[in-house]
């Protein structure tokens, strides 16, 4: 993005390279609203939970040391392709903010989704509050980087001043657009949430 070059009259360019920007902070959050459970299991729950095995010396993705699946509408099975790590597979769950007790059976990890309380409804759209503002965060950080942009090539007379004012009037209507989505995204996640 430092080196995005503006050129006077274009704003094709400039808003594909800011929709860029922003999309990588609502498909971070979207990856975050799957790990804020509703209830029913789902593989993406875990898949990302980072493992440290082979005795520290790695740090990797469950997925990409074991498959999970849903065999129940409540139960995630995972099932590690090297049976050493299973100790190391329960602790990192255990240590997450998923708030589950793993059952080991030595070939496998299952992890029983309780009924949600009410009490652990709002921890969750707490949590999910919480989320929806690091990402409101992100995409302000967008803007202010691009803006920076903007102002350091209006400096530089790579662009007119009523360009570089035309061009951070249409910065904040996508920024204004990007918090919108994630709001809404965080909207019909509260709602199955309290379903």
């Amino acid at each position: 993005m430092k080196d995005f070059i503006l050129q006077e009259g274009q704003t094709a360019p400039f808003e594909k390279m800011t929709d860029e920007e922003m999309t990588k902070c609502i498909k971070h959050f979207e990856h975050e609203l799957v790990g804020i459970r509703s209830g029913r299991a789902h593989p993406s729950m875990v898949e990302s939970l980072k493992i440290s095995c082979y005795g520290g010396t790695s740090e990797l993705p469950l997925k990409n040391l074991a498959s999970v699946s849903t065999p129940e509408p409540r139960t995630l099975l995972i099932q590690p392709w090297d049976q050493s790590i299973i100790a190391d597979i329960e602790r990192a769950i255990q240590d997450s903010e998923l708030g589950m007790t793993p059952l080991n059976d030595g070939n496998v990890v299952r992890l029983q989704l309780p009924e949600m309380s009410a009490d652990r409804r709002e921890e969750m759209i707490k949590i999910l509050g919480k989320k929806l503002e690091e990402t409101r965060v992100g995409v302000r950080n967008v803007r202010k980087n691009i803006h920076n942009l903007i102002r350091d090539q209006e400096k530089d007379k790579v662009v007119s001043e009523d360009f570089a004012k035309r061009l951070n009037d249409l910065l904040q209507k996508i920024t204004d657009r990007f918090i919108k989505k994630a709001e809404e995204m965080s909207a019909k996640k509260e709602t199955e949430l309290k379903m």
